[in-house]
């Protein structure tokens, strides 16, 4: 049985939300949501916070996390998972984003079996189909192409594909099924150490999109197709929508 690490980076610093994952959500600090969450899926045979503050590192203890301290001068999430599993026997390495207060557990494990299924796959990923012109058009939800197999093509802020013959951006979803990205990533330990000592990209460091570093490279992003959905945190607005959601659940 294969090793199931899964680890949540959680920075402390955010140009738009400082100290982010310490935001409280009706009485919880967003990390510890996360990591409930996490617990809370069946694959992960165990799950770590890897962060650059000793402020997080506090507060994931004071709730009876594990946490890792790595350097501040990393510069991705999947880089931070990457310091986490040379010092962690694992197999395979989940990169659980630090803002995804209300992932469903059942994500997880979708993401995780994308390459227990596939022997092949090196790392997978989860995409959703849009069903919003405003997600569409919005360059903050990352759009993906894919591959009759199952692979990812590319990733891009803006809609992709582009609909040459429909001028009118609001119809696009009635003539094309277009696919969100699902920020979760599953490695393969021997690929995720590989993938750390790759240099950034062009194209990634022209979306501001870590996994393009792989694309680029010739490798493939093995995707799964998920009904579910999430609500990262990135802004102000953000935090009260999540908590207006969590409040419902109550």
């Amino acid at each position: 049985m294969a090793r199931i690490i899964a680890v949540i980076p959680a920075r402390y610093a955010s140009q738009r939300l400082p100290a982010k994952p310490l935001v409280d959500l009706l009485g919880k600090p967003m990390i510890q949501r996360v990591y409930e969450q996490v617990r809370r899926a069946l694959l992960p045979t165990g799950v770590i916070v890897a962060t650059d503050d000793e402020r997080i590192a506090d507060v994931v203890r004071s709730f009876g996390g594990n946490v890792m301290m790595t350097s501040p001068d990393i510069k991705s999430g999947s880089d931070r998972v990457a310091a986490v599993a040379r010092e962690t026997p694992g197999d395979i390495f989940v990169n659980v984003q630090g803002d995804e207060p209300l992932i469903a557990p059942a994500m997880i494990d979708e993401a995780v079996r994308v390459i227990v299924n596939d022997p092949a796959a090196t790392v997978g990923t989860l995409v959703k189909k849009i069903d919003s012109v405003d997600d569409l058009l919005n360059p903050a939800v990352v759009k993906v192409v894919v591959s009759i197999g199952l692979d990812a093509l590319y990733f891009s802020r803006t809609p992709i594909p582009f609909l040459r013959d429909i001028g009118d951006q609001s119809q696009w979803l009635n003539k094309h099924a277009f696919y969100k990205h699902v920020g979760l990533y599953v490695f393969r330990k021997d690929f995720l150490l590989a993938y750390a000592s790759m240099p950034e990209s062009g194209l990634e460091r022209a979306e501001r999109l870590e996994q393009l570093r792989i694309l680029e490279r010739g490798f493939r992003i093995k995707v799964g197709i998920t009904q579910h959905d999430s609500v990262p945190i990135d802004t102000p607005e953000d935090v009260q929508r999540v908590i207006d959601l969590l409040r419902t659940k109550r």
